[in-house]
């Protein structure tokens, strides 16, 4: 199967609805960016505790990810799909109608761990039933419908949250992951379909993990992947919507469109870049330009004082065209290991993106609550430029680690190379 016009139409349709799980994924992602003075005057909590309401979705997600490279290896990453996508909807269900923030944990914890099944699951089946040439391309075009949902969960969001009420917006956001997980169902039969290596492989769990693990640049690919994403989950996940509001004065909906822009940059430039990667045969020149472009592009859009909304605007849209190498960053530790550990080295990768969301969304929520002077408005915290500046040090500080981490990946030159640890 040297072709894409000798795929067959299933192995397009399920790969195309697992991209639109990882699309529903990344809207869950964000969707608190958008609810911020809503969800903090109907449970009465700070940043710190909606910050730590964000990222038990990444807690949950970040808990599931080794379970998906090996269940995507034994189960098929099809049926895998459709189970995630009902058990996130669930979770989407009790979130809507939570009565009080325990309930709401639990309902983000069961949307985290569906959703934490979509991309490495979508990833593995492209990786089984599509060419090798092809992966990174596809990594990018994964990529850019999790973008995708990234922008619909903020100023489309935004819209429907304002009009109809966060409750009932998110009642229909959970619906759609119904529908998908039913479409998956009815097309999905893993062991029907004809795929580019023969039979999905099940290698002995320990050995998987082993290889994966032992491996000096998967870990420095994964620590790559963990800072160059931080812009993207603390600014644009969360705290860029309300530090928009309060500080530069934008509404509600034009700070979700700009917070969003990160995303659309990204998103549109993921493919390109992953087919750029493959065309010239490297890697680490993607991940190097992804790190310098973040740092220099998120500095001054956080630092620099009265920017015009044009420029902020602007700054934000190259820093996700920026950061949208790092889908490369998937391919690149792929090839860093034999083809029986794709499923487990991807979700390791995957992992470390996701623990970034986890750790550095609380950590900034918890600067800003040192910081806070006490100034409330309609029962949510108003916070000073000086304290957002300070909560912000983790973007470029994190765009400066990324860039030293880039600095030491191995190039593969697009060749998968088993022997290197």
């Amino acid at each position: 199967m040297n072709s894409s016009s000798k795929i067959p139409w299933r192995v397009w349709a399920i790969w195309g609805l697992g991209a639109t799980f990882f699309l529903y994924a990344f809207l869950q992602r964000v969707a608190t960016s958008v609810m911020v003075p809503d969800l903090m005057a109907a449970f009465d909590v700070g940043a710190s505790a909606l910050g730590g309401l964000s990222a038990i979705y990444f807690y949950a997600y970040m808990a599931v990810q080794l379970p998906t490279g090996i269940l995507a290896s034994y189960w098929g990453p099809g049926r895998l799909l459709s189970t995630a996508a009902l058990l996130s909807a669930a979770g989407g269900f009790i979130f809507a109608t939570a009565d009080s923030f325990f309930i709401a944990i639990i309902g983000k914890l069961l949307v985290g761990t569906g959703a934490g099944f979509g991309f490495v699951s979508t990833l593995r089946f492209a990786a089984v039933f599509f060419p090798a040439e092809r992966m990174a391309l596809l990594s990018g075009m994964t990529m850019m419908m999790g973008m995708a949902g990234g922008v619909i969960g903020q100023a489309p969001l935004a819209i429907l949250v304002a009009n109809n009420g966060w409750r009932t917006t998110m009642v229909g956001v959970a619906t759609f992951s119904v529908f998908v997980a039913c479409l998956i169902w009815l097309l999905a039969d893993d062991q029907k379909l004809e795929f580019t290596g023969g039979k999905i492989q099940s290698p002995r769990i320990s050995k998987v993990l082993t290889r994966a693990l032992i491996k000096t640049q998967t870990w420095i690919i994964a620590g790559y992947g963990f800072f160059i994403v931080t812009t993207m989950f603390v600014f644009s996940g969360l705290w860029g919507v309300p530090y928009l509001v309060q500080i530069h004065k934008f509404s509600l909906p034009e700070a979700a469109f700009s917070a969003s822009l990160i995303l659309i940059g990204w998103g549109l430039m993921a493919p390109l870049m992953g087919w750029l990667s493959d065309r010239f045969r490297r890697r680490k020149p993607a991940l190097v330009i992804s790190a310098l472009g973040s740092f220099a592009t998120i500095t001054p859009a956080v630092y620099v004082p009265e920017l015009e909304p044009f420029t902020i605007k602007t700054l934000l849209l190259m820093n996700g065209i920026s950061i949208s190498g790092m889908a490369v960053c998937f391919t690149a530790a792929r090839e860093h290991n034999d083809t029986a550990s794709t499923g487990t080295t991807l979700a390791l990768v995957n992992l470390s993106v996701i623990a970034a969301g986890a750790i550095m969304q609380p950590i900034t929520g918890w600067l800003l609550d040192i910081g806070w002077s006490s100034t409330m408005f309609e029962g949510a915290r108003i916070y000073s430029p000086e304290t957002f500046q300070s909560a912000f040090i983790t973007l470029p500080s994190s765009a400066f680690l990324a860039l030293i981490l880039a600095l030491c990946v191995k190039e593969t030159h697009a060749k998968q190379l088993d022997a290197n640890v």
